[in-house]
């Protein structure tokens, strides 16, 4: 009676099993396939964007950077820093907890087991993701000649925005005391965002808005804070106009409008990540 009894658990095991493993394996689908919502449904943002930079190496859980997007729900959400297998585990709490369904890409600009995980010979991608509740198609995954001290590069796609049709880049410049490398890197990107007559620039610049190396950009495109531009500086406590987005107290995190017109932008505080989550609402399409 008790080997009957050990067959019967052990089966279970194994059909539990399965379910687990046949559930990680369908496209989008991970720890979390087949839970139904915690909350009810609800739809995106129309014509919200947000970029965030999710900090890496941190101790932060993916449960609760979903949770912190989630609140804002937008339509196209830019991440820096991301590993591949953390945004797919974001996705899935949007989709199954808040009920908020994204595609998704991702742009790895190097392999690290060290930050991301996987096999020691397959690491997990580290880079840019782009979430759109929209198809994104005509994918441009580009990496900068030169990164600085770390590979950076940028994500690129057309999707639909406030009903739409838009090029989204995402895109993470050198660190912020190699300004001499940003300066090429802003050459490519910019002659990336050049060729598009409406585009959104998402991202961290590692530049406040004043830096040189910035000129490109100001000059092809305007940020979501219809107050913050170069003359707007100093972006510090001392009441200058472009709203910080780090825990240094520095704008570094942009929302770049081309051909497009923002109604408000808003910078909130995270304990998640040393950058702030920066959401814009662009104004409706003239009909």
């Amino acid at each position: 009676m008790l080997g009957r009894d050990t067959r019967l658990l052990a089966g279970t095991v194994i059909v539990a099993l399965m379910v687990v493993l046949v559930g990680a394996s369908t496209p989008g689908g991970t720890l979390f396939t087949g839970v139904r919502p915690a909350t009810a449904a609800r739809d995106v943002v129309p014509g919200r964007v947000a970029t965030w930079n999710l900090c890496n190496p941190c101790e932060t859980s993916t449960a609760d950077q979903a949770a912190e997007l989630a609140a804002y729900a937008p339509q196209v959400i830019a991440l820096q820093e991301a590993c591949e297998e953390d945004v797919r585990r974001i996705r899935d709490y949007l989709r199954y907890r808040f009920g908020l369904e994204y595609y998704v890409e991702y742009g790895p600009v190097l392999r690290d087991w060290s930050r991301c995980g996987g096999w020691p010979w397959h690491p997990g991608g580290f880079g840019q993701a782009l979430l759109s509740a929209a198809p994104m198609t005509d994918v441009v995954r580009a990496e900068y000649p030169d990164g600085g001290s770390e590979d950076r590069g940028y994500l690129a796609v057309t999707t639909t925005v406030g009903g739409r049709s838009v090029r989204v880049f995402d895109t993470h410049l050198a660190q912020r005391r190699q300004e001499s490398v940003r300066v090429g890197q802003i050459e490519v990107l910019a002659e990336a965002v050049a060729r598009y007559d409406r585009a959104i620039v998402l991202g961290d610049f590692n530049a406040v808005p004043e830096a040189p190396e910035l000129g490109p950009m100001w000059e092809l495109a305007d940020d979501a804070d219809t107050r913050c531009n170069p003359s707007a500086a100093p972006t510090d406590t001392s009441g200058g106009l472009c709203e910080p987005t780090t825990d240094w107290r520095s704008k570094f995190d942009y929302v770049f409008l081309r051909g497009l017109e923002a109604r408000a932008q808003q910078v909130h505080r995270t304990s998640y990540s040393d950058h702030d989550l920066v959401h814009a609402d662009l104004a409706p399409a003239v009909p």
